[in-house]
């Protein structure tokens, strides 16, 4: 509650240089805060462009070390292994997913042979990147089927948490799928691995090009709304939440990022969990896309992230990440 009143109390007196509005502002962000995502290619010395998310490619995994360097310059303390699978590789059922040699394993081994723990290593649970019906479970009678699925996403986890992912990241939204998993990793003795949650994840309208970026946006049929959450709710994500902590989640995440920055505070402020915000492909493309069109300016970029650690997010998920040092300085 603020007391005092004009004209002894002016709040632009804290406001009339730099220095002060720095010496009291309430939020700041640093590259310590993101988490740069990668998306991945087959074959070798390849760095593909994806048209609809401006100055985002698609890597081979020769490519990655250049990447990571660069991440671990800028003091960006994890990255995120995203695949586009080739379309020969897919099937009904996703069992690349459960290739050892497929793109995030061969990424994973990699990263982890020649960085150790220098930097984290997250990796993506769900099945839309290795199905050639785009769904991110088990798809039979226009049915997404969840217990089914989760005896896949088990198996898939262990192999990532094998070849050295730090923090699995279960994105399918199965109901119960974070308890399995946790209880599989406990019994192979994989207690350090850590859950990152999307307990909040909406049916949202801003996935597109990031569907476009992992290939399964032309073969999706229907719509994701049968398991993601309806974009109108906000009480039904207080439960996915509480269920998912109590299942063994380390980190939650809410996914998308800035149309639902109440959903991020709310999350924070009754479970005063360690909450990620994803900044999704949408909200990406249409900042940048403005900026190039010079209807915003790159500033927008900054605004954009800081609403997230207003909002309460510990960590950001964000394809800005490489463009954030130079913003700050």
């Amino acid at each position: 509650m603020i007391t005092g009143r004009y004209p002894s109390l002016r709040l632009r007196r804290n406001r009339k240089f730099n220095w002060i509005r720095r010496l009291v502002r309430e939020n700041d962000l640093s590259s310590s805060d993101l988490i740069l995502p990668i998306f991945l290619t087959d074959g070798k010395n390849k760095k593909v462009n994806i048209p609809s998310m401006p100055g985002i490619f698609r890597h081979s995994v020769d490519m990655i070390p250049k990447i990571i360097d660069k991440a671990l310059k800028s003091k960006i303390p994890m990255i995120a292994f995203f695949p586009n699978t080739e379309l020969r590789k897919k099937n009904n059922f996703g069992t690349e997913a459960l290739n050892e040699n497929n793109l995030v394993c061969r990424a994973l081994r990699l990263a982890k042979k020649k960085y150790k723990n220098e930097i984290g290593l997250m990796t993506d649970v769900a099945l839309d990147p290795y199905t050639t019906h785009g769904h991110d479970g088990l798809f039979k009678k226009n049915q997404i089927l969840n217990d089914e699925t989760i005896d896949i996403l088990i198996k898939q986890s262990l192999l990532q948490a094998e070849f050295g992912s730090d923090v699995i990241a279960p994105s399918d939204m199965m109901d119960g799928r974070i308890g399995k998993i946790r209880k599989a990793l406990d019994q192979k003795k994989l207690y350090n691995v850590q859950l990152l949650s999307y307990a909040v994840k909406y049916a949202s309208n801003f996935y597109g090009p990031f569907r476009d970026a992992v290939g399964s946006k032309s073969t999706l049929k229907g719509n994701k709304k049968t398991y993601q959450m309806d974009y109108s709710n906000s009480d039904e994500a207080i439960r996915e939440v509480a269920l998912d902590i109590k299942e063994g989640a380390d980190l939650i995440m809410v996914k998308p990022g800035m149309p639902y920055l109440d959903i991020i505070r709310e999350v924070k402020n009754k479970f005063k969990i360690p909450v990620f915000a994803y900044q999704v492909s949408g909200e990406y493309s249409l900042i940048k896309k403005g900026i190039q069109s010079k209807i915003i300016s790159k500033n927008a970029i900054l605004e954009s992230l800081i609403s997230f650690k207003r909002a309460g997010a510990n960590a950001i998920v964000t394809y800005f990440a490489n463009e954030i040092e130079d913003l700050l300085d």
